[in-house]
């Protein structure tokens, strides 16, 4: 994995704070990215609790040097709340539903207008 990040390649740490996303892959793997599990993001807007766990995920992964993604944003008010927080990117269908491939130049074509 090491000689694939010289390369450019960057590495995601996937579903971070669930199943076997663990505190344990960020010391030993050469991650870029720390993708945080749609569960967190959920009731982001409504949910301190959930809030704070997403907060600290953020702040650790920016202390570690690495990228923020956020997973499942639906709502705008969680896109909002990401935004404050400095997560660095965020996926879901607040931007975009999931297509086939042969839809995508449609779609991107449309949103440019």
């Amino acid at each position: 994995m090491d000689e694939l990040r010289k390369l450019g390649v960057g590495i995601a740490v996937d579903d971070f704070g669930s199943g076997y996303s663990s505190f344990h892959y960020l010391k030993r793997l050469p991650a870029t990215i720390l993708k945080i599990d749609r569960a967190f993001i959920e009731q982001l807007h409504a949910n301190a609790s959930d809030e704070a766990i997403v907060k600290a995920m953020i702040t650790m992964g920016h202390g570690l040097g690495l990228e923020t993604i956020a997973e499942g944003v639906e709502t705008p008010e969680q896109l909002n709340r990401l935004r404050d927080l400095q997560c660095t990117y965020a996926q879901g269908y607040v931007f975009c539903p999931p297509l086939l491939a042969e839809e995508v130049m449609q779609y991107v074509t449309e949103k440019q207008k």
